[in-house]
């Protein structure tokens, strides 16, 4: 039988070294991988590149690792609320590739299919495009120019599910499939951590939404925050 499972966190996070670069699941505050991000904390790894929807918030997520400044470039498609994040970029400290979030999406899914770029006109005229190829191309009898996008490569893909099995199965709850999901495709090694791990039979296999070929590294998270990043309730009349 096959058995991903590693005792911890740390025998999860083996491996990675300075100045590699890392796919790592969530958007804005939900789906996030706390456990695989504070001990990358815990780890002084320095140098990285990380691919995220964006950089958490200043004492949470991707956030931790900005203030260690163990960071050096963030690929992203939203700087969000992250105030180290924004005083980083704008003094030259971190190196920023701000891309749409559907093409962010699409470099995920494109290197978990194997394919090494496609066409886009997300971007076309605009500072995306700079130092990118573009094509004119013809569909649907409709002439215009599409980038060429190419797909992420990456070293790790760490994600965060809310059940798993032992086989590396998952299964992602509600919004937090988000780039979950692509990117445990994506990675060269994937990290999965989960708040349930169970044994192989015990998941419905029609709500598998990665199947477990995809995961190297399977483990049981602990503590997780779980934090909003905005409350907004309705004042009491």
């Amino acid at each position: 039988m096959i058995n991903k499972v590693v005792k911890n966190v740390d025998a999860a996070l083996e491996g990675i070294t300075d100045n590699m670069t890392l796919l790592v699941g969530g958007f804005g505050l939900c789906g996030i991988p706390e456990n695989c991000i504070a001990g990358l904390v815990k780890k002084g790894v320095k140098g990285l590149t990380c691919i995220s929807n964006n950089a958490g918030v200043d004492d949470f997520g991707l956030g931790l690792l900005l203030q260690t400044k163990q960071i050096k470039k963030m690929v992203s498609s939203y700087v969000g609320e992250n105030a180290e994040f924004e005083r980083q970029m704008l003094s030259g400290e971190l190196e920023v590739e701000l891309i749409p979030q559907g093409t962010l999406a699409t470099r995920c899914l494109m290197a978990g299919l194997g394919i090494p770029f496609f066409p886009t006109p997300a971007g076309v005229g605009t500072e995306v495009a700079i130092g990118k190829e573009v094509k004119s191309i013809t569909y649907n009898g409709e002439t215009k120019d599409y980038l060429i996008e190419k797909a992420f490569e990456a070293d790790f893909s760490i994600v965060k599910a809310w059940k798993g099995d032992t086989a590396g199965n998952l299964i992602f709850r509600s919004t937090a499939r988000n780039f979950n999901e692509p990117m445990a495709m994506a990675g060269k090694i994937t990290i999965a951590e989960v708040e349930e791990l169970v044994e192989v039979g015990n998941l419905n296999p029609d709500h598998i939404h990665v199947p477990g070929i995809y995961v190297n590294r399977i483990f049981k998270g602990e503590q997780y925050e779980k934090r909003i990043e905005q409350i907004t309730v309705r004042k009491r009349g």
